[in-house]
Protein backbone atom coordinates (compact mmCIF):
# COMPACT_ATOMS: atom_id res chain seq x y z
CA UNK A 1 0.00 0.00 0.00
CA UNK A 2 2.74 2.33 0.53
CA UNK A 3 4.54 1.53 -2.38
CA UNK A 4 0.72 2.40 -4.64
CA UNK A 5 0.70 5.48 -2.18
CA UNK A 6 4.40 6.94 -3.39
CA UNK A 7 3.30 6.31 -7.23
CA UNK A 8 -0.09 7.87 -7.20
CA UNK A 9 1.59 10.63 -5.55
CA UNK A 10 4.46 10.52 -8.17
CA UNK A 11 1.83 10.94 -10.71
CA UNK A 12 0.31 14.06 -9.17
CA UNK A 13 2.25 16.30 -11.04
CA UNK A 14 2.46 14.89 -14.03
CA UNK A 15 -1.39 15.22 -14.29
CA UNK A 16 -1.69 18.76 -12.76
CA UNK A 17 0.69 19.94 -15.38
CA UNK A 18 -1.27 18.38 -18.43
CA UNK A 19 -4.52 20.06 -17.02
CA UNK A 20 -3.49 23.35 -15.77
CA UNK A 21 -1.31 23.49 -19.50
CA UNK A 22 -4.96 23.21 -21.71
CA UNK A 23 -6.01 25.66 -19.15
CA UNK A 24 -3.27 28.00 -20.16
CA UNK A 25 -4.20 27.34 -23.24
CA UNK A 26 -7.75 27.58 -23.62
CA UNK A 27 -7.72 31.37 -21.79
CA UNK A 28 -5.17 32.64 -23.61
CA UNK A 29 -7.32 31.14 -27.20
CA UNK A 30 -10.23 33.06 -26.21
CA UNK A 31 -10.40 36.61 -27.60
CA UNK A 32 -8.74 39.66 -25.67
CA UNK A 33 -7.09 39.63 -22.31
CA UNK A 34 -7.67 41.63 -18.94
CA UNK A 35 -5.72 44.18 -20.17
CA UNK A 36 -7.89 44.96 -22.60
CA UNK A 37 -10.65 47.11 -20.14
CA UNK A 38 -6.84 48.60 -18.75
CA UNK A 39 -6.69 50.03 -22.15
CA UNK A 40 -9.63 52.00 -22.00
CA UNK A 41 -9.32 53.67 -18.78
CA UNK A 42 -7.52 57.02 -19.87
CA UNK A 43 -5.70 57.43 -16.57
CA UNK A 44 -3.72 54.32 -17.26
CA UNK A 45 -1.44 54.73 -19.94
CA UNK A 46 0.09 52.57 -22.58
CA UNK A 47 3.82 52.15 -20.57
CA UNK A 48 2.06 50.97 -17.72
CA UNK A 49 0.19 48.70 -19.60
CA UNK A 50 3.48 47.00 -21.25
CA UNK A 51 5.49 47.64 -18.34
CA UNK A 52 2.69 44.71 -16.65
CA UNK A 53 2.86 42.83 -19.75
CA UNK A 54 6.78 42.42 -19.52
CA UNK A 55 7.00 42.04 -15.57
CA UNK A 56 4.72 38.76 -16.02
CA UNK A 57 5.64 37.54 -19.32
CA UNK A 58 2.44 38.32 -20.63
CA UNK A 59 4.09 40.02 -24.15
CA UNK A 60 5.78 36.43 -24.53
CA UNK A 61 3.69 33.38 -26.43
CA UNK A 62 1.68 31.29 -24.16
CA UNK A 63 4.08 28.12 -23.62
CA UNK A 64 6.75 30.31 -22.49
CA UNK A 65 3.97 32.57 -20.19
CA UNK A 66 3.38 28.57 -18.80
CA UNK A 67 7.00 27.86 -18.15
CA UNK A 68 7.40 31.34 -16.08
CA UNK A 69 4.70 30.80 -14.00
CA UNK A 70 5.49 26.89 -13.73
CA UNK A 71 8.79 27.93 -12.33
CA UNK A 72 7.35 30.68 -9.92
CA UNK A 73 4.61 27.43 -8.30
CA UNK A 74 8.20 25.56 -7.39
CA UNK A 75 8.83 28.61 -5.53
CA UNK A 76 5.62 28.48 -4.13
CA UNK A 77 4.41 31.72 -6.03
CA UNK A 78 0.92 30.76 -8.11
CA UNK A 79 1.30 34.74 -9.49
CA UNK A 80 -0.57 38.06 -9.14
CA UNK A 81 -4.24 38.58 -9.56
CA UNK A 82 -4.59 41.40 -11.31
CA UNK A 83 -8.45 42.20 -10.89
CA UNK A 84 -8.00 41.66 -7.04
CA UNK A 85 -4.64 43.43 -7.22
CA UNK A 86 -3.16 40.60 -4.60
CA UNK A 87 -0.91 37.78 -4.83
CA UNK A 88 -3.29 34.36 -5.94
CA UNK A 89 -2.11 31.97 -3.05
CA UNK A 90 -3.27 34.78 -0.48
CA UNK A 91 -7.28 34.25 -2.27
CA UNK A 92 -7.18 31.04 -2.67
CA UNK A 93 -6.40 30.48 0.87
CA UNK A 94 -9.88 31.94 1.87
CA UNK A 95 -11.86 30.95 -0.86
CA UNK A 96 -10.42 27.38 -0.16
CA UNK A 97 -11.62 27.35 3.13
CA UNK A 98 -15.16 28.93 2.45
CA UNK A 99 -15.80 25.95 -0.30
CA UNK A 100 -14.65 23.97 2.16
CA UNK A 101 -17.00 24.60 5.02
CA UNK A 102 -19.56 24.15 2.34
CA UNK A 103 -18.77 21.22 0.44
CA UNK A 104 -17.83 19.46 3.88
CA UNK A 105 -21.35 20.71 5.47
CA UNK A 106 -23.36 19.06 2.07
CA UNK A 107 -21.37 15.93 2.32
CA UNK A 108 -21.71 15.11 6.09
CA UNK A 109 -25.94 15.79 5.66
CA UNK A 110 -26.09 13.83 2.35
CA UNK A 111 -23.91 10.48 3.37
CA UNK A 112 -25.79 10.91 6.61
CA UNK A 113 -28.78 10.51 5.77
CA UNK A 114 -28.71 8.11 2.78
CA UNK A 115 -26.76 5.47 4.36
CA UNK A 116 -29.64 5.01 7.42
CA UNK A 117 -32.09 5.45 4.42
CA UNK A 118 -30.83 2.63 2.08
CA UNK A 119 -30.33 0.35 4.90
CA UNK A 120 -34.25 1.33 5.89
CA UNK A 121 -35.16 0.85 2.52
CA UNK A 122 -33.20 -2.51 2.14
CA UNK A 123 -34.61 -4.11 5.54
CA UNK A 124 -38.22 -2.63 4.55
CA UNK A 125 -38.16 -3.47 0.92
CA UNK A 126 -41.79 -2.41 -0.98
CA UNK A 127 -43.47 -1.19 2.07
CA UNK A 128 -45.11 2.21 2.46
CA UNK A 129 -41.18 3.56 3.86
CA UNK A 130 -39.12 2.39 0.96
CA UNK A 131 -41.73 3.46 -1.78
CA UNK A 132 -42.38 7.22 -0.44
CA UNK A 133 -38.75 7.01 -0.07
CA UNK A 134 -37.89 6.21 -2.93
CA UNK A 135 -40.07 8.74 -4.43
CA UNK A 136 -38.28 11.42 -2.41
CA UNK A 137 -34.98 9.95 -4.41
CA UNK A 138 -36.53 9.94 -7.64
CA UNK A 139 -37.65 13.92 -7.47
CA UNK A 140 -33.97 14.54 -6.17
CA UNK A 141 -32.60 12.92 -9.03
CA UNK A 142 -34.66 14.89 -11.30
CA UNK A 143 -35.03 18.04 -10.02
CA UNK A 144 -31.93 20.43 -11.70
CA UNK A 145 -29.63 22.06 -8.61
CA UNK A 146 -30.09 25.52 -10.09
CA UNK A 147 -33.61 25.84 -10.11
CA UNK A 148 -33.92 23.95 -6.91
CA UNK A 149 -31.82 26.22 -5.48
CA UNK A 150 -33.69 29.16 -7.35
CA UNK A 151 -37.28 27.91 -5.96
CA UNK A 152 -35.58 27.54 -2.15
CA UNK A 153 -34.19 31.45 -2.71
CA UNK A 154 -37.37 32.70 -3.71
CA UNK A 155 -39.41 31.13 -0.38
CA UNK A 156 -36.63 32.62 1.71
CA UNK A 157 -37.32 35.94 0.25
CA UNK A 158 -41.04 35.86 0.75
CA UNK A 159 -40.71 34.16 4.56
CA UNK A 160 -37.82 36.07 5.47
CA UNK A 161 -36.96 32.81 7.37
CA UNK A 162 -33.19 32.29 5.80
CA UNK A 163 -31.05 34.30 4.68
CA UNK A 164 -31.37 34.16 0.43
CA UNK A 165 -27.34 34.99 -0.14
CA UNK A 166 -23.69 35.50 1.17
CA UNK A 167 -21.83 34.02 3.67
CA UNK A 168 -22.45 36.27 6.67
CA UNK A 169 -24.84 38.78 7.29
CA UNK A 170 -23.53 42.68 7.86
CA UNK A 171 -23.66 42.84 11.59
CA UNK A 172 -21.32 39.59 11.91
CA UNK A 173 -18.78 41.38 13.33
CA UNK A 174 -20.65 42.42 16.39
CA UNK A 175 -21.77 39.20 17.06
CA UNK A 176 -20.51 36.71 19.85
CA UNK A 177 -19.47 33.62 19.35
CA UNK A 178 -22.68 31.61 19.04
CA UNK A 179 -24.35 34.37 17.61
CA UNK A 180 -21.36 34.03 14.41
CA UNK A 181 -21.47 29.90 14.23
CA UNK A 182 -26.03 30.61 14.32
CA UNK A 183 -25.28 32.85 11.38
CA UNK A 184 -23.13 30.86 9.12
CA UNK A 185 -25.03 27.96 10.11
CA UNK A 186 -28.38 30.26 8.42
CA UNK A 187 -26.36 31.06 5.24
CA UNK A 188 -25.33 27.69 5.39
CA UNK A 189 -28.77 25.83 4.77
CA UNK A 190 -30.00 26.77 1.68
CA UNK A 191 -26.66 26.00 -0.02
CA UNK A 192 -26.02 22.44 1.79
CA UNK A 193 -29.57 21.36 0.94
CA UNK A 194 -29.42 21.63 -2.44
CA UNK A 195 -25.70 19.84 -2.69
CA UNK A 196 -27.20 17.49 -0.42
CA UNK A 197 -30.27 16.52 -1.96
CA UNK A 198 -28.97 14.92 -5.38
CA UNK A 199 -26.38 13.04 -3.53
CA UNK A 200 -28.45 11.44 -1.21
CA UNK A 201 -30.78 10.33 -3.66
CA UNK A 202 -27.70 8.71 -5.79
CA UNK A 203 -26.50 7.53 -2.60
CA UNK A 204 -29.54 6.08 -1.29
CA UNK A 205 -30.30 4.58 -3.89
CA UNK A 206 -26.88 2.64 -4.41
CA UNK A 207 -26.65 1.57 -0.74
CA UNK A 208 -30.25 -0.09 -0.44
CA UNK A 209 -29.25 -1.82 -4.08
CA UNK A 210 -25.87 -3.22 -2.68
CA UNK A 211 -27.72 -4.26 0.93
CA UNK A 212 -30.48 -5.88 -0.91
CA UNK A 213 -27.60 -8.09 -2.65
CA UNK A 214 -25.87 -8.67 0.44
CA UNK A 215 -29.49 -9.40 2.44
CA UNK A 216 -29.93 -12.28 -0.45
CA UNK A 217 -26.42 -14.07 0.32
CA UNK A 218 -26.33 -17.43 1.60
CA UNK A 219 -23.48 -16.42 4.38
CA UNK A 220 -27.09 -14.59 5.93
CA UNK A 221 -29.29 -16.84 5.43
CA UNK A 222 -26.44 -19.03 7.06
CA UNK A 223 -26.32 -15.98 10.04
CA UNK A 224 -29.93 -15.87 9.90
CA UNK A 225 -30.45 -20.02 10.69
CA UNK A 226 -27.85 -20.00 14.00
CA UNK A 227 -30.54 -17.49 15.33
CA UNK A 228 -28.61 -14.52 15.17
CA UNK A 229 -30.61 -11.54 16.08
CA UNK A 230 -32.18 -9.93 13.07
CA UNK A 231 -29.53 -6.25 13.75
CA UNK A 232 -26.99 -8.53 14.19
CA UNK A 233 -27.36 -9.68 11.07
CA UNK A 234 -28.48 -6.60 9.15
CA UNK A 235 -25.48 -4.19 10.85
CA UNK A 236 -22.52 -6.47 11.96
CA UNK A 237 -22.74 -9.19 8.93
CA UNK A 238 -24.34 -7.62 5.98
CA UNK A 239 -23.14 -4.05 6.20
CA UNK A 240 -19.92 -4.55 6.36
CA UNK A 241 -19.92 -6.26 3.04
CA UNK A 242 -22.84 -3.74 1.38
CA UNK A 243 -20.82 -0.62 2.40
CA UNK A 244 -17.87 -1.82 0.88
CA UNK A 245 -18.59 -0.13 -3.19
CA UNK A 246 -19.98 2.57 -0.89
CA UNK A 247 -16.17 3.57 -0.29
CA UNK A 248 -14.94 3.72 -3.85
CA UNK A 249 -17.44 6.62 -4.20
CA UNK A 250 -16.20 8.07 -0.69
CA UNK A 251 -13.36 10.26 -2.18
CA UNK A 252 -14.42 11.04 -5.44
CA UNK A 253 -17.51 11.90 -3.64
CA UNK A 254 -15.75 14.79 -1.71
CA UNK A 255 -13.76 15.92 -4.51
CA UNK A 256 -17.03 16.16 -6.98
CA UNK A 257 -18.95 18.29 -4.21
CA UNK A 258 -15.81 20.51 -4.27
CA UNK A 259 -15.64 21.20 -7.83
CA UNK A 260 -19.56 20.74 -8.40
CA UNK A 261 -20.57 23.36 -6.03
CA UNK A 262 -19.74 25.86 -8.44
CA UNK A 263 -22.83 27.11 -9.89
CA UNK A 264 -24.59 26.75 -6.41
CA UNK A 265 -21.66 29.21 -5.06
CA UNK A 266 -22.98 32.15 -8.06
CA UNK A 267 -26.51 31.79 -7.24
CA UNK A 268 -26.01 31.91 -3.72
CA UNK A 269 -23.61 34.43 -3.72
CA UNK A 270 -21.25 31.85 -1.66
CA UNK A 271 -17.58 33.33 -2.02
CA UNK A 272 -16.11 29.95 -2.80
CA UNK A 273 -13.59 28.44 -5.26
CA UNK A 274 -16.35 28.39 -7.64
CA UNK A 275 -17.53 31.87 -7.88
CA UNK A 276 -14.09 33.00 -8.33
CA UNK A 277 -13.46 30.37 -10.94
CA UNK A 278 -16.21 32.53 -12.60
CA UNK A 279 -14.94 35.80 -12.05
CA UNK A 280 -11.30 35.06 -13.18
CA UNK A 281 -13.07 33.70 -16.52
CA UNK A 282 -15.36 37.04 -16.92
CA UNK A 283 -12.26 38.81 -16.46
CA UNK A 284 -9.76 36.80 -18.08
CA UNK A 285 -7.10 36.84 -14.76
CA UNK A 286 -5.08 34.03 -16.45
CA UNK A 287 -2.88 33.63 -13.00
CA UNK A 288 -6.06 33.64 -10.73
CA UNK A 289 -7.75 31.46 -13.03
CA UNK A 290 -4.53 28.93 -13.74
CA UNK A 291 -4.17 28.71 -9.62
CA UNK A 292 -8.06 27.97 -8.91
CA UNK A 293 -7.85 24.96 -12.03
CA UNK A 294 -4.41 23.80 -10.04
CA UNK A 295 -5.98 23.77 -6.24
CA UNK A 296 -9.80 22.17 -7.85
CA UNK A 297 -7.02 19.19 -9.95
CA UNK A 298 -5.47 18.81 -6.95
CA UNK A 299 -8.48 18.56 -4.62
CA UNK A 300 -9.65 15.85 -7.17
CA UNK A 301 -6.80 13.44 -7.43
CA UNK A 302 -6.27 13.57 -3.64
CA UNK A 303 -9.76 12.55 -3.33
CA UNK A 304 -9.74 9.79 -5.39
CA UNK A 305 -6.04 8.58 -3.94
CA UNK A 306 -8.70 9.12 -0.04
CA UNK A 307 -11.15 6.33 -1.57
CA UNK A 308 -8.74 3.72 -2.81
CA UNK A 309 -7.00 3.93 0.59
CA UNK A 310 -10.61 3.80 2.42
CA UNK A 311 -11.44 0.76 -0.30
CA UNK A 312 -8.75 -1.22 1.01
CA UNK A 313 -8.68 -0.79 4.27
CA UNK A 314 -12.63 -1.48 4.96
CA UNK A 315 -12.17 -4.50 2.38
CA UNK A 316 -8.92 -6.64 3.57
CA UNK A 317 -9.02 -8.95 0.43
CA UNK A 318 -8.08 -5.77 -2.29
CA UNK A 319 -4.71 -5.36 -2.56
CA UNK A 320 -2.97 -2.83 -4.79
CA UNK A 321 0.36 -3.37 -6.29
Amino acid sequence: MVAYIIRRLLSLAPLLIIMTFIGFIAINLAPGNYFDTLKQNPQISEETIKLYEERYHLDKNVFIQYCYWLSNIAKGDLGYSFAYKRPVISILKTRLFNTFVLSFSAFLFSWLLAIPLGIYCAVRQYKIGDKFVSLLSFIGLSIPNFFFCLILLYIASLTGILPTGGMRSLNYPQLSFLGKFWDLVKHLIIPVVVLGTSSIAGLQRLMRANMLEVLRSQYITAARAKGLSENRVVYVHALRNAINPMATIFGGALSGLLSGAALTEIICSWPGLGSLMLEAVMTQDLFLFAGNLLMTGFLLIIGYLIADILLAWVDPRIQYR
